[in-house]
């Protein structure tokens, strides 16, 4: 996960017997942060619409999607995050997509939601495959709520308190689906990164602004089907992530039984190897499930990181033959 930066703040974290018992940020008056904006995840392969919305109903049906993602299992503070996406393709009536996510991010005193509404229009190059061209309007809220231990009885008039803030925002992105069994993505999120001002001192009444950054990603992934002649495939997807300060890279391996079960690895540069599991009972249906084993400096005190994630998908019936019994027509 790309990692906060904040100017003229003070990050303590407090070892005792191999467990962090604190993780705060003090954040004094009169300063801007850089937030944690966008999360990381392990099934991102489920959450593509989310970071690209020009993947918004690239596939057919309509899909809905839950993710629910618990990073650093028993660290006090550490991120917490849900997902919810639902999209549909429309290229029965025109060539495009359209979809909803929203997404719900906790760590430490931070609550942030992104909420937006996501079109791409699907151009057809000829028999090589599609283009997804897509944007997505919607809000970024950040929130603090705050639970001071003040060394007195009379509370700091420099400590937040709570607040909360929302800016307009957007993200964009071209999505290549091929006819073969591969497809390429570039987007970024926070186009026009929102600034955020809020007023959360205790008594001082000091605004707080929070500086949104400008992410982008370029993500890709190739099936190799019917590996050696077997009854699976080799599902191989890769996601790159950078603020222009931090860079990080995924990497997905899976073998899927017969488009019914599914295993595989996934590490995630600095910071995890995971382990996945699914099962697909029928077709656009996904239960899954990835344990992350942090191999990062918080591989002492975290107990690794569970993900879980739930995807269906309807599929409208074919369109009725139209006849006519027009003699002409015979």
């Amino acid at each position: 996960m790309l990692k906060v930066k904040i100017v003229h703040t003070v990050l303590s974290t407090l070892f005792m017997k191999k467990r962090l018992l604190a993780l705060s940020t003090l954040m004094l008056a009169s300063t801007g942060v850089f937030g944690q904006q966008d999360m990381a995840l392990t099934h991102f392969i489920y959450n593509k619409m989310a970071f690209n919305p020009g993947a918004t109903g690239m596939d057919e049906g309509i899909c809905g999607t839950l993710l629910y993602r618990n990073q650093w299992d028993k660290i006090n503070g550490a991120p917490n995050s849900a997902v919810f996406n639902a999209e549909a393709n429309l290229d029965r009536w025109i060539p495009a997509g359209v979809g909803i996510s929203f997404a719900h991010d906790a760590i430490g005193f931070n609550r942030q939601n992104n909420l937006y509404l996501n079109y791409s229009h699907h151009l057809t190059v000829g028999t090589a495959g599609t283009l997804g061209i897509g944007i997505g309007l919607g809000m970024f809220n950040l929130g603090l709520d705050p639970n001071w231990v003040p060394p007195t009885t009379n509370l700091d008039p420099s400590l937040p308190a709570k607040s909360s803030a929302t800016a307009f925002d957007l993200n964009a992105g071209l999505y290549w689906k091929g006819t073969a069994p591969y497809y390429i993505g570039i987007s970024s999120t926070h186009v026009a990164p929102p600034s955020l001002s809020q007023i959360s001192s205790m008594s001082a009444g000091s605004p707080i602004t929070f500086n949104a950054a400008r992410h982008y990603q370029v993500m890709g992934g190739y099936t190799l089907q019917a590996v050696g002649g077997g009854p699976g495939d080799i599902d191989i997807q890769a996601m790159l992530r950078t603020d222009a300060v931090k860079f990080s890279v995924d990497l997905n391996a899976r073998y899927i039984w017969k488009s019914m079960l599914y295993g595989g690895l996934t590490y995630r540069t600095s910071d995890a190897v995971a382990v996945m599991v699914g099962w697909m009972p029928m077709r656009g249906t996904v239960v899954g499930y990835s344990y992350d084993l942090t191999v990062n400096k918080l591989s002492n005190v975290s107990r690794g990181t569970h993900e879980l994630v739930v995807k269906y998908c309807y599929y409208l019936p074919p369109p009725p033959i139209q006849k006519t019994k027009h003699p002409r027509w015979l």
